[in-house]
This record gives structure tokens, C-alpha cells and sequence, in this order.
């Protein structure tokens, strides 16, 4: 049986961060018609977590006399916008409707994963790894008989959001089963009632479900953590590949082997911007998915002074093409921030279970040293400090012009709130 080896790694994956630009304050190119009339209708009634107008179907917000409306023309089956900090959700669209989640679940896989290997961990991948991979899943090209060390990994599922780095972390996790049921134990830790785990990668499975409430409770706890922030924004990385040429017939023992790369890119559309889509300010990850059952799916998180929102959009018109659901995330966050102070909540985000109230000695923003971007105070299970992978890769994204954003800070001085009775 194969067993799992610490190494250095020789060669360090270079991960650059997308350079941000202005977007418009309100997207006014959203003049589509409304979705199919045809499409499922929510249930009368859901979940109440995180407050009693989250349970009703129908858009919930409540505008103060100065705040603007919510956007027209929103086709997201579901949609939230809540203050990362505050955990206040400024508004809602059926919020708890359970629906398929497609690859946003990987965030869930990801907080519940991402401590138990160390980065540098390496994992030489065998053939059973990856033999329940669904047909035409996402993939990052994983080889079997190759080795690939835990921060390719998770480069693979961030970046290129491939479900082979998903069942390959699985495999070293104990298996698909057992990844599952922890991440329905985690899921419910959090505080994530609507959602039910089959498949790890977020592949089409019968029963398996979520919710624009969930995914952002779940992004909010990810997001708390260095190694996740750092994955969300990386938006390329170097891959391994195949051996080199000249190398397939050397011997192990002959010393290292020559390992060809390959540049893999995020398909995370609003981080880097697409044919008609420009990069949204200030955004730091989080997740996109796609599957035909459920739609296209988005979790994103963005900071503006001193503000971060959290938004969530499934399902949006499909018929309006895969950028949909990153422009109404874009027109519900640049909403958000004019309107934040000018609404009142219509809920909240649930602390996890057991939480404790904030810190009063926050852990520090790791100081860049040696010039090579490591952060002090990362563990082993972060990513490697080369390649600009640290905090610095998601709390300062850099613009083209060399400006430099305002830093996330919340994400790393802030603790969770008190729980509530």
C-alpha cells in the first residue's frame, strides 16, 4: 500500500494573484428578461437559521429612506448578501431554498480538509484514487503512479477546481464515505441545516443539496483561515505533469527525476474577468461551480474600505450565458456596499456551534520576509511561503498599475462572535 512521504519540494509553484480593476458601481447592462416562467418554485416554507423572514420565499429586505433598491432583473433561483464581519444579512432572495450546489460545495470540503495534511506532504497517486471520477467531471490532469505534493493538490481544486485533486485528497482522507460524513459532521457544526453531502466534489448525486445560506456560512468559515484564503485567490499556479522526456527511464534510485509543469488558471471568472466581464474590485475568492442540475453556482467575497460582503447566487438564467451568475453577484455586491448602512438586517449568519466571543489579543498579520512572501506565523499545513502564497496573496490583490488594495483585515484579526442564546 502506497504511503504518504514529507518532502521539500524542488521546484516552487508559482501562483500570481489577478490584478483587479474598477467595475461599475451598479451593473446597468443587466436588462435581461426575468427567468423562464417554467422554472421550480421555492417551498412556502424553509429553514428559519439565522432568522424568520430567511424562511419565506420571495425577496427579504427591509430599505431605509436613502437606500437604494435591490437590482432589477436578479433571474438567481437564490441569492444573499451579508457583512462578512458582522455576520448581518443585508438581503435575501430564498436564502434557505435547498438546491444542488454544484462546485461551491468544495469550499465545504476544503474547511474541513485543509488542516489535517501539511503542504508539503507528498501523495503518490494510484490508479483506485480515481476511479469514481463522474463522467465529464472537472479535472486538473492528475497522473496515477505520479507523485504530487498536498499543495498541488489544493491547487487543483482552487485554481482549476478539478475533482481528481478532490478524490485524490479523499483517498488520503480515508476515502470518499468517510470524507462525506465529515463534511456533513463540519456542515452541521457551522450551522449549515440545508446542506447534505453525497459526492465530495460537488458532482450531480441524488440528495445532495445546499443553499445560498450555507454556502455563505460555510465561505465565512473558510475565509477565517490563512491556508483557504490564500487558495481562494490564487488565481494561477504551475501544475506538475508528466516526467521529463528524457527522464521515463530513470531509476528511482539514480537520484531526482525531472518533472515537466503545466500553467493552470482559475475558472473563477470575476477574480481574473472574461470576454465581456471585467475583474470585480477588491474580490478575494471564494468558489464557482457548474453542473447541469444545479446551474451555474457562486460564492464571492470582496472588500471596500472598510467593509467585506459575502454573496451567494444559484441558479441564475442559463439561457443569459456562464457569465449570469458572476453579473448579478457583481450588481448584488456593488448593492451591497451602497446600501449597507442604509438597510436594516433581515437576519444573520449563525456563529459555528461552540463559538467564542472575539480575542482581545487578535494574532498579528504575519511581516513578508527573506523577500520571498513568508508570512510568520503560518503552520505547516499552510501553503508554501513561495509563490506569493500567504496572506498576502488574499488580503492585498494587486492592480495592474501596481496599486495596492486595501488589505482584508478582518479576516485575520477578527474571532468569531458569542454565540446566542
Amino acid at each position: 500500500m502506497d504511503t504518504i512521504r514529507h518532502t521539500s519540494r524542488r521546484a516552487a509553484a508559482r501562483t500570481t494573484v489577478a490584478a483587479a480593476v474598477l467595475l461599475p458601481a451598479l451593473l446597468s447592462g443587466l436588462t435581461t428578461a426575468p427567468a423562464a416562467a417554467d422554472e421550480a418554485k421555492p417551498p412556502k416554507s424553509m429553514s428559519t437559521v439565522g432568522g424568520e423572514r430567511l424562511g419565506l420565499p420571495g425577496t427579504q429586505v427591509a430599505l431605509g429612506p436613502e437606500a437604494p433598491k435591490v437590482p432589477k432583473k436578479l433571474t438567481a433561483r437564490s441569492w444573499i448578501v451579508a457583512d462578512a464581519e458582522s455576520g448581518d444579512v443585508l438581503a435575501a432572495h430564498n436564502a434557505h431554498w435547498r438546491l444542488a450546489p454544484a462546485s461551491t460545495i468544495k469550499m465545504l470540503f476544503a474547511d474541513a480538509l485543509l488542516p489535517k495534511f501539511e503542504a508539503e506532504t507528498v501523495y503518490e497517486v494510484r490508479r483506485e484514487d480515481l476511479l469514481e471520477l463522474g463522467t465529464n467531471s472537472s479535472a486538473v490532469g492528475i497522473k496515477e503512479d505520479h507523485p504530487y505534493t498536498v499543495h498541488d493538490l489544493w491547487n487543483g481544486v482552487f485554481v482549476r477546481s478539478g475533482n481528481d485533486a478532490v478524490h485524490v485528497l479523499a483517498a488520503m482522507n480515508g476515502g470518499l464515505e468517510k470524507t462525506a460524513r465529515e463534511m456533513n459532521e463540519h456542515a452541521d457544526a457551522l450551522g449549515a441545516q440545508d446542506t447534505h453531502v453525497v459526492s465530495p466534489d460537488g458532482y450531480d448525486a441524488e440528495g445532495q443539496t445546499s443553499s445560498a445560506y450555507d454556502l455563505t456560512l460555510i465561505a465565512r468559515s473558510g475565509m477565517q483561515k490563512p491556508a483557504f484564503r490564500a487558495y481562494a485567490a490564487t488565481a494561477e499556479a504551475d501544475f506538475p505533469g508528466e516526467w521529463a522526456k528524457e527522464e521515463k527511464k530513470a531509476k528511482e534510485d539514480d537520484g531526482p527525476r525531472e518533472r515537466e509543469h503545466f500553467a493552470i488558471g482559475t475558472t473563477n471568472r470575476l477574480l481574473i474577468g472574461s470576454d465581456g466581464l471585467e475583474p470585480y474590485e477588491g474580490l478575494a475568492g471564494v468558489k464557482n461551480g457548474y453542473t447541469s442540475e444545479a446551474g451555474y453556482t457562486f460564492t464571492g467575497v470582496a472588500q471596500r474600505g472598510e467593509r467585506t460582503l459575502l454573496v451567494t447566487v444559484m441558479h441564475p438564467d442559463e439561457d443569459e450565458g456562464a457569465n449570469r451568475v458572476y453579473e448579478e453577484t457583481a450588481a448584488l455586491l456593488d448593492w451591497g456596499f451602497a446600501a449597507a448602512d442604509e438597510v436594516t438586517p433581515v437576519g444573520e449568519l449563525v456563529p459555528p456551534r461552540g463559538a467564542q466571543a472575539p480575542s482581545a489579543d487578535p494574532t498579528p498579520v504575519g511581516d513578508e520576509k527573506n523577500g520571498e512572501g513568508t508570512a510568520a506565523g503560518l503552520t505547516a499545513s499552510e501553503p508554501p511561503a513561495s509563490g506569493a502564497s500567504g496572506v498576502s496573496t488574499a488580503v492585498g490583490l494587486i492592480a495592474a498599475t501596481g496599486t495596492v488594495l486595501a488589505a482584508a483585515a478582518w479576516f485575520v484579526h477578527r474571532r468569531w462572535p458569542a454565540a446566542r442564546d
